[in-house]
């Protein structure tokens, strides 16, 4: 009787890897997109336009399980940014805090992930 070996196991690279930012480069993205905002609403702006000029338009991802395309970022009512996606002629708003990037990400990711340090306290 023969015996089989048994084959290592494959491994499975992650769906996405993020390409993590310096505190030093994010506070300084944050530092350009903020630069002459008086109030709260004014530096969201500033994000949302430094987002919309630099993100690589459209591209893929996965929302929930569905793969979606990304067409353009907009502000939502509550003043919140927000990603226009667009699935078999549907369109739907993600918060752009919640939206998955791909791997590897779209040019200009790196202005959500300056908006995402922002948002979250600087942590």
């Amino acid at each position: 009787m023969r015996r089989r070996l048994a084959r290592p196991r494959a491994r499975k690279r992650p769906a996405f890897r993020r390409r993590s930012l310096s505190k030093a480069r994010l506070n300084a993205l944050v530092e350009e997109a903020t630069t002459d905002a008086y109030n709260e609403g004014e530096q969201i702006v500033g994000f949302l336009t430094l987002i919309d000029d630099n993100l690589a338009t459209p591209f893929e991802t996965n929302v929930l399980g569905v793969n979606v395309t990304v067409e353009r970022v907009d502000l939502t009512g509550g003043d919140e940014i927000a990603a226009i996606c667009r699935r078999a002629g549907k369109t739907l708003k993600v918060p752009i805090l919640d939206l998955p990037l791909p791997f590897p990400p779209p040019r200009g990711a790196e202005w959500i992930a300056a908006y995402r340090y922002w948002r979250t306290g600087r942590r």
